[in-house]
């Protein structure tokens, strides 16, 4: 029996990267699988290559009517919704002062408001069932500052405050709440802010101990512990995957 039967599962930003490999897993656990991306064909890609019940869907987290809408078709679909990662993330890296306001309000919308919105769109239907489970993709950014990022740790530093506070609310109706901070992982989303350039791979390579990015199959393997009963007297954890580069 694997982790995850009869269980259904929301995962934000699912199309590719890190949350297309938390969409592969919990199937692979024998979750029905909702892949959720603003880019509508790669998340239908996706689960299309899952295969089984799961299905591909649009939705804007940064918009409360197509996240209310994605919930909605779920819910008709399925009938209810047993966990939710919100993985659904984006940045620009550049320094502070170079930085501009339009930028900052992407990056909060998709990061933190993005998670606000559809922690609120799900909660009510998890508090009907009396069980669920929900874990957010925070950032070691948020954890210990990342040059380059400040507005994007500050969003993921509210990711996980946000994390510990509804894991206190929810906690008398049987759901778990618990954040799982990625390290430098070998992504599109990392290419694309500097990761593709050789010598911060080698840098950052020569600065996590186990000498090696983080593989997004390694976040995958976390969230889908959260996300099962196993992990059902944990909540309120924030956890770091970065081989060791960030410890507390």
């Amino acid at each position: 029996m694997t982790r995850l039967d009869d269980k259904i599962a929301v995962v934000t930003g699912a199309g590719r990267g890190i949350g297309r490999a938390i969409a592969e897993k919990l199937a692979a656990e024998a979750a029905t699988v909702v892949v959720s991306d603003v880019d509508e064909a790669s998340a239908v890609a996706t689960a299309h290559a899952i295969g089984g019940k799961a299905v591909g869907l649009r939705a804007d987290v940064a918009s409360t009517e197509s996240v209310e809408a994605l919930v909605g078709d779920v819910r008709s679909r399925f009938g209810r919704i047993d966990v939710l990662v919100n993985n659904a993330g984006w940045d620009k890296a550049e320094p502070f002062l170079d930085s501009r306001e339009s930028d900052w309000e992407r990056i909060i919308a998709i990061n933190l408001v993005g998670t606000l919105n559809t922690t609120k769109a799900v909660l009510p239907l998890m508090v009907e069932q009396g069980s669920g489970s929900v874990v957010n993709l925070g950032s070691d950014a948020a954890r210990v500052g990342s040059s380059g990022e400040a507005v994007y740790s500050a969003a993921k530093g509210g990711v996980v405050s946000f994390t510990k506070t509804i894991a206190r609310e929810m906690a008398r109706h049987r759901i778990t709440v618990n954040c799982v901070c990625p390290g430098p992982t070998d992504t599109e989303l990392f290419a694309s802010i500097g990761g593709d350039d050789p010598k911060l791979r080698e840098s950052l390579t020569k600065a996590i101990p186990f000498r090696r990015l983080g593989d997004p199959q390694d976040l995958a393997n976390t969230v889908a512990f959260f996300a099962s009963d196993e992990a059902g007297y944990i909540t309120g954890q924030t956890v770091s995957v970065s081989g060791g580069l960030t410890m507390s």
